[in-house]
């Protein structure tokens, strides 16, 4: 199972999805607010300019109040972490997402509590009669 990236699906950067995380949690910020957020561990010019590649791709949209920017996201947390869910599947179980459950399934630090196994015991259980 081999995931094509969709129009509209997310492809971000490692620095991107900081920036995306950032305006998730806020719903929408200033670059000065995202700059903050990110611990000022990048150059503002750098965060403005992810902010920038980020409108290009469709993936936030801003709105002038006063002299500054509002950034907000364009997409769903649900769209990008699917997109990203299906990349990590490609590229560290070969597309093979049994063997991805199979790896948290099996993770020593990955204890689930009953609740958690019974909802993913249903969610099989939905997968099955589709």
């Amino acid at each position: 199972m081999t995931t094509k990236k969709a129009k509209g699906e997310s492809n971000f950067s490692r620095r991107e999805s900081e920036v995306m995380d950032v305006l998730f949690q806020k719903g929408s910020a200033t670059a000065r607010e995202v700059w903050s957020a990110l611990g000022e561990t990048r150059t503002y010019s750098t965060v403005r300019k992810l902010l920038s590649i980020l409108e290009e791709k469709g993936h936030v949209t801003h709105e002038t109040h006063g002299a500054a920017f509002l950034y907000s996201p364009k997409i769903k947390r649900e769209a990008a972490a699917s997109s990203a869910i299906g990349r990590l599947v490609d590229t560290f179980f070969q597309g093979s997402v049994a063997g991805a459950v199979s790896s948290l399934l099996g993770e020593k630090g990955h204890k689930l509590s009953p609740e958690e196994l019974d909802r993913i015991g249903k969610m099989i259980e939905d997968a099955r009669n589709k």
